[in-house]
């Protein structure tokens, strides 16, 4: 079992950039595909981001291609997500996930493992 705890949120204006990182409990962190999404008032979860065990392989949305980063460190527990030239339509709660396998997946549903979630707002 993990336990994840995210952070790095905030308030930034269009043009702007945000880090967000994603701290995990637990010994077998580099066990766990790990993933973004995000969830913008009354619209469904979606996916933003996801790396397999090792960071060898990632993928991300197209609404984010080219503009965010997912990365991770295996030693400090930690999954990050760099968002650059950040919108307003990005604005959302972002959510870290971790998947029993070693690879990622953009469905939801195929992560058991959930953060509290962190505030993401870009004024324009």
């Amino acid at each position: 079992q993990v336990q994840l705890v995210e952070s790095g949120g905030g308030l930034v204006q269009a043009g702007g950039s945000l880090r967000l990182s994603c701290a995990a409990s637990g010994r077998t962190f580099s066990q766990y595909a790990m993933g973004w999404f995000r969830q913008a008032p009354g619209k469904e979860r979606e996916f933003v981001a996801h790396i397999d065990w090792n960071g060898g392989s990632a993928y991300y949305a197209d609404s984010v291609k080219d503009r965010f980063t997912i990365s991770r460190d295996n030693v400090k527990n930690t999954v990050y997500l760099q968002m650059n030239s950040l919108k307003p339509e990005d604005t959302a709660v972002y959510y870290c996930a971790a998947r029993s396998s070693p690879g990622g997946s953009p469905s939801p549903l195929q992560y058991a493992y959930w953060g509290q979630g962190t505030q993401v707002t870009v004024s324009s």
